[in-house]
């Protein structure tokens, strides 16, 4: 008889140990960069030829996008925005500037929400929106995805698959954990990029102006290495 009435903790503890389990599969799900339930997702590319394709996630913003910019045309580098509709939003003229010089534009939704636990009509808002700004700036090739932190579940990748487009991560990310100085910014992506790598760094707001110091020593170090450097649709292509 003892044995029954311990039977009903027993069990709730079984169904507990089981939704954490389900809870942390699921997190660990929506954070990875190599899967998703639904439709086509890229962290790399596999390739033996010597290109990668560097990519910036965020704004644009006063405080970054000019300098990027003007590294990048003085390296004769083309690279890939993934911006923020709310920021295209307070600044079209720095979108208008990014399309201008010839830089390929991606979506990385309007208010930078973690797209886990979401509903479809908020992701489709969230994409839809920035869609809208992206093309006021005159760009007019396809739009990739990238969500913000990384972070996608159910809803999003569903709708990016039924919408044919594609989710863009990365291999390479030397900026994204704590506050990395130049000098590490530098080594770890000289380090970690191969050949079809996909480079993240964060070089909008003022508080990156580490990442923004390193850009020109990344390309010029990777140049030296003989990398050549593509746009994310340019880099898909190689597949």
């Amino acid at each position: 008889m003892k044995w029954l009435s311990r039977k009903p903790t027993i069990i709730t503890a079984s169904i507990l140990v089981v939704a954490l389990t389900a809870a942390v599969v699921l997190w660990n799900v929506s954070s990875s960069r190599t899967f998703q339930f639904f439709g086509e997702l890229v962290h790399r590319v596999e390739t033996t030829d010597k290109v990668v394709a560097l990519t910036f996630d965020d704004g644009p913003d006063p405080a970054g996008a000019q300098q990027v910019l003007d590294t990048l045309a003085r390296q004769e580098v083309t690279a890939t925005f993934f911006l923020m509709g709310r920021d295209l939003d307070k600044h079209p003229e720095l979108g208008r500037k990014i399309a201008e010089a010839g830089h390929e534009i991606g979506n990385h939704t309007y208010n930078h929400e973690r797209m886990v636990g979401v509903t479809p009509a908020t992701v489709a808002r969230e994409i839809e929106d920035t869609d809208q700004k992206i093309r006021a700036t005159g760009y007019s090739k396809d739009i990739h995805f990238r969500p913000p932190n990384g972070k996608k579940l159910f809803a999003l990748p569903h709708y990016l698959s039924k919408h044919n487009r594609t989710t863009v991560m990365w291999d390479v990310e030397p900026d994204s954990n704590g506050t990395p100085t130049k000098e590490q910014i530098l080594t770890g992506t000289l380090n970690e990029t191969r050949p079809g790598s996909i480079i993240l760094l964060h070089p909008m707001y003022s508080t990156r102006e580490p990442t923004r110091q390193a850009l020109e020593p990344i390309i010029t170090g990777l140049k030296e290495r003989g990398f050549r450097f593509v746009t994310v649709s340019a880099l898909l292509g190689q597949a």
